[in-house]
C-alpha cells in the first residue's frame, strides 16, 4: 500500500495535519529530524528520524517506503530571525527543499503539497489578498517561500512534478482532542504568548506598535485554527491526486482581528488579565495582513470549522493549561 510522506510531520501544523490524514483513511509515515518537532506529537504514525539537509536519510526514506505523495511543512518559520540571520534561513530552508525534490524526483513521486506563507505577496495592495496579487516579500522567510514556489513551477514544466502550494499566515489553536497544541520554543505567536503570560509564564505581553492605522492602532491579522488547515492540506492532497494540476492556493477566513481585540477575546475566555507591555513595532510589520479564502472554497471544497477566535483561544487554553 502506497504512504504519504509528512516532512516536518512532527512539527504544529505537520501534526495536526498527520491526525487528519490518518483520520481518513491515509498511511502515513512521518519524516523529522525532531530539532523543534516534538516526538510524542507523531503518537501512533510511523517515524523516520532523519534530517531534509542530508539526502541519504531522503535517499534511505524513500528506498525503505513507497511514497505516494509528500507534504513539506519542515522549514524555518520566525520572521523576526530571518532578518537577523538571513543565512540560515537561505541555507537551511532552500536546501532541505531542493535534497526533497531532487530524491522525489529519482524515486517517481511526482504529487508534492507545500506548506507555503502569505509572506510571498510582501505589503498588500489588496486586503483580503488574492493568489493574482503581485509578489514581493519583504523579509528573508518570505523570500525562501517565494523561491521554493518559483522553484516548482520550473520543476512542474521541466519534470511533471504537480504541486499545490499553500499559502497562509496566522495558524493557531490546539486539537479539539487536548492531544497537541503550540509549543515553539522560542514562542513567537501572539495567542500562545498571550497564554504562556497568564499562566505566569511571561513576565509580560509584548505589543509590538500602538500606533498603526486601525481602529485601535493594533496591527489586525488573520487567525486560523491548525484544524482547519488539516483539514486543507488534506483536500488538496486529494484534489492532487485525482486531477493533477499545479495550484496556488490561499488558505484564509477573510476575516481580521486586531491584537488588542485578540487580548481581550482572551481576557473573557480565561478570566485573568493579560500583563501588556507596550513596544516599537518591529521591521516588516504592516497594518493588516488577511489573506482570501474564496479560491480554497471553490476548488477544495474548504469550510471552516474551528476558525472563530473564542474556539481558537479556547482550544489553545485548554492545551497550554495541560
Amino acid at each position: 500500500m502506497s504512504k504519504i510522506l509528512v516532512a516536518g510531520g512532527a512539527g504544529y501544523i505537520g501534526s495536526h495535519t498527520v491526525k487528519e490524514l490518518r483520520r481518513q483513511g491515509f498511511d502515513v509515515v512521518v519524516f523529522d529530524n525532531l530539532s523543534t518537532g516534538r516526538r510524542e506529537f507523531v503518537r501512533d504514525a510511523e517515524l523516520i528520524v532523519g534530517d531534509l539537509e542530508v539526502k541519504d536519510d531522503i535517499r534511505s526514506a524513500f528506498k525503505s517506503q513507497n511514497i505516494a505523495a509528500v507534504l513539506h511543512f519542515a522549514s524555518l518559520i520566525q520572521v523576526s530571525e530571518s532578518y537577523i540571520h538571513p543565512r540560515k534561513y537561505y541555507t537551511q530552508n532552500l536546501t532541505s527543499s531542493l535534497n526533497l525534490l531532487e530524491e522525489m524526483l529519482e524515486a517517481g513521486v511526482r504529487n508534492f503539497i507545500f506548506s507555503s506563507s502569505a509572506a510571498v505577496y510582501g505589503i498588500p495592495k489588496q486586503i483580503p489578498i488574492p493568489e493574482d496579487h503581485p509578489l514581493d516579500p519583504f523579509n528573508p522567510y518570505g523570500q525562501t517561500k517565494f523561491f521554493v514556489e518559483r522553484i516548482l513551477q520550473d520543476y512542474d514544466r521541466a519534470y511533471k512534478l504537480k504541486f499545490i502550494s499553500l499559502r497562509y499566515f496566522n495558524a493557531s489553536g490546539a486539537d479539539p482532542d487536548g492531544e497537541m497544541g503550540e509549543c515553539h520554543d522560542p514562542e513567537t505567536h501572539l495567542i500562545p504568548n498571550i497564554l504562556l503570560s497568564v499562566l505566569g509564564r511571561k513576565e509580560n505581553l509584548d505589543i509590538f506598535g500602538t500606533d498603526f492605522p486601525t481602529p485601535d492602532g493594533t496591527a489586525i491579522r488573520d487567525y486560523i485554527h491548525v484544524t482547519d488547515l488539516a483539514n486543507a492540506h488534506v483536500l488538496a492532497l486529494q484534489k492532487l491526486m485525482a486531477f493533477p494540476r499545479s495550484e496556488f492556493i490561499n488558505l484564509g477566513t477573510n476575516r481580521g482581528y486586531s491584537v488588542k481585540e485578540v487580548i481581550a477575546r482572551a481576557e473573557k475566555i480565561t478570566g485573568k488579565k493579560v500583563p501588556v507591555r507596550e513596544m516599537p513595532k518591529r521591521e516588516g510589520d504592516v497594518p493588516v495582513l488577511l489573506a482570501s479564502k474564496d479560491k480554497a472554497e471553490r476548488l477544495l471544497g474548504w469550510k471552516l470549522r474551528n476558525s472563530e477566535i473564542e474556539t481558537i483561544i479556547e482550544t489553545a487554553w485548554r492545551w497550554h493549561r495541560k
